[in-house]
């Protein structure tokens, strides 16, 4: 009875995530461009997924991407919850840890991508350092 509705989603879900996904790698090349070295892209960790990670001169750069067709619903910017951030702060202490990374210099990129529908080329905002570390306890020592 519903099988439309579910169609319906299935199919509004696949051209959000290609959207998505076309974000990032125009974030990736624009970071390229601007001389960073890409080192993973939609790095998966127990804790969650950083979208790029990145090296910028001496800097570790945990750069989340969000990608929109217009800023209709709001700025990109304001879908990155305290909880994003807190999910974003572990996986990136692991990706540290698992690296034997934990004494290099690291930071919290976020690059909003508005991608109009009608072809246009897609505008970049960078927010460099955007947000501090989040959370306590052992995992943080």
């Amino acid at each position: 009875m519903f099988g439309w509705f579910t169609t319906l989603l299935s199919a509004a879900r696949g051209a959000k995530k290609e959207l998505g996904n076309r974000g990032e790698i125009e974030a990736a090349r624009f970071l390229e461009h601007l001389g960073y070295k890409i080192l993973h892209r939609q790095w998966r960790e127990r804790y969650g997924e950083i979208d790029l990670i990145a090296i910028d001169r001496d800097t570790i750069v945990f750069a989340e991407v969000k990608t929109r067709a217009s800023a209709g619903f709001g700025h990109p910017t304001e879908a990155i919850t305290t909880a994003k951030q807190g999910r974003m702060t572990r996986s990136a202490l692991a990706f540290l840890k698992r690296k034997r990374w934990l004494n290099r210099r690291a930071r919290f990129d976020v690059i909003a991508v508005i991608w109009p529908r009608d072809g246009d080329a897609p505008q970049i905002q960078h927010y460099m350092n955007a947000f501090e570390p989040t959370g306590f306890g052992q995992m943080y020592s």
